[in-house]
């Protein structure tokens, strides 16, 4: 009986051995220099990945220029460390090898996996595309570009404008369209080609460029897992995008704007409830999938605490990959709690801008996520705005954010 006893309790103690060792691999503390590869080519991208106190868990920022992003809480499970990115629908996965990580990036649609991404990171490497020691070139990016982006099959082609800055031979800086900016990009220029990356959990973006006789810019440009278009620049100061408060308008007849649309309870909202009445209200047009809608709410969150008592209100319409409740409740209340919003967020429907612009039938079209809309106290649209310069932008950003702020002090003066 003692035998057994003892027998049964050695493998007790070997299974807990085996479980506590396959679930405590430890993941250094540091930068890692990561990877993920797609038709050849390799995106490059940092993370920082801290140990939390709990020793179980562990804090995971990607470093895109100045950026440091805060991706979901991060954990070893058997041999691999998973860095969720719940907003997004993505994931990093990878086994832990001491200095070497190995594994997948993959997007999910519905809790199902659609499509991976080779991923590979490295310890202690700091640096992007190259070695700074191995990186130079005579060439300078510094300033504004006039850019073209084409489909490849050249039907289609976008505007924009690239801004960076320079030190070295290291560049930051983003691409500006009529729709928004392409966030934080981090890279260099070494000898006559053009390097730039970023990786936010949602964009996966590496472009590439070689200087031509002339001074401009020719590349190409991949997206995610399908996403390839090229692109032309060339030096303009004077590069400028169309008025984005032109772009999105009220149909002729319309002055207002009326809607009713479920909150994250289910409970029904309408710009006719009383707490909207004789105030300035702000309407977000957004997606908890979008990048530059979490920019933008990254800057109304604080910004309607400080001035909610002024007579301000913001709604945020969010048109998600599911137009069911049930679905899209949970991703609204997380992308909520992240960015601490204490304004009502309202499921509008679905993130496709045809449909969009159906819920809303008094807009000629939604151009973009965001779009945002103004409405002073007597209920007429005073500025629809398309799209969202964020704080990848440097100046362009301050230029909004105080467009904004002189658009709200007038309207909130007006009796």
């Amino acid at each position: 009986m003692i035998r057994n006893l003892l027998w049964f309790a050695a493998l007790l103690l070997m299974a807990s051995a085996t479980g506590a060792s396959a679930s405590s691999t430890p993941v250094k503390n540091g930068v890692w220099r990561a990877t993920l590869t797609r038709d050849g080519q390799k995106l490059p991208f940092l993370l920082d990945i801290q140990a939390n106190p709990d020793q179980k868990t562990y804090t995971v920022y990607s470093l895109n220029g100045t950026e440091r992003l805060q991706l979901d809480t991060a954990y070893v499970e058997n041999d691999s460390l998973h860095i969720p990115m719940q907003l997004f629908d993505s994931d990093l996965v990878a086994k832990v090898e001491g200095d070497k990580l190995s594994g997948v990036w993959k997007r999910s649609r519905q809790g199902k996996v659609v499509a991976t991404l080779p991923f590979k990171a490295t310890f202690g490497d700091t640096y992007r595309f190259f070695k700074e020691e191995n990186t130079t070139s005579s060439r300078n990016v510094d300033g504004k570009w006039a850019t073209l982006f084409r489909s490849q099959d050249g039907k289609d082609s976008t505007v924009a404008v690239g801004v960076f800055e320079q030190k070295g031979t290291t560049v930051q800086g983003t691409f500006l369209t009529p729709t928004g900016d392409y966030r934080y990009l981090a890279g260099s220029v070494k000898g006559d080609s053009l390097y730039l990356s970023c990786f936010d959990g949602s964009h996966v973006f590496l472009f590439k460029a070689a200087f031509q006789s002339d001074g401009s810019l020719k590349g190409s440009f991949w997206s995610g897992i399908t996403g390839y278009e090229t692109w032309t620049a060339h030096r303009d100061p004077k590069a400028e995008l169309p008025d984005a408060t032109k772009l999105t308008y009220l149909k002729p007849g319309y002055e207002t704007i009326s809607f009713t649309f479920p909150d994250t309870e289910g409970k029904k909202v309408s710009l006719s409830d009383p707490r909207f009445k004789n105030k300035v209200v702000i309407l977000q047009i957004m997606g908890s999938w979008c990048p530059n809608c979490m920019d933008e709410s990254n800057f109304l969150s604080p910004w309607y605490k400080k001035n909610r008592d002024r007579g301000v209100e913001i709604v945020g319409l969010a048109y998600e990959r599911s137009d069911k409740l049930e679905e899209s409740a949970p991703k609204l209340r997380r992308m909520i709690d992240r960015y601490d919003i204490e304004y009502p967020v309202l499921l509008a429907g679905l993130n496709d801008k045809a449909l969009a612009a159906k819920s809303l039938p008094m807009l000629n079209h939604i151009m973009s996520f965001p779009t945002t809309i103004v409405i002073d106290k007597k209920g007429k649209v005073r500025q629809i705005h398309t799209g969202f310069n964020g704080p990848g932008t440097g100046h362009y950003y301050d230029e909004f954010v105080e467009d904004f702020n002189r658009l709200i002090d007038k309207l909130v003066s007006e009796k």
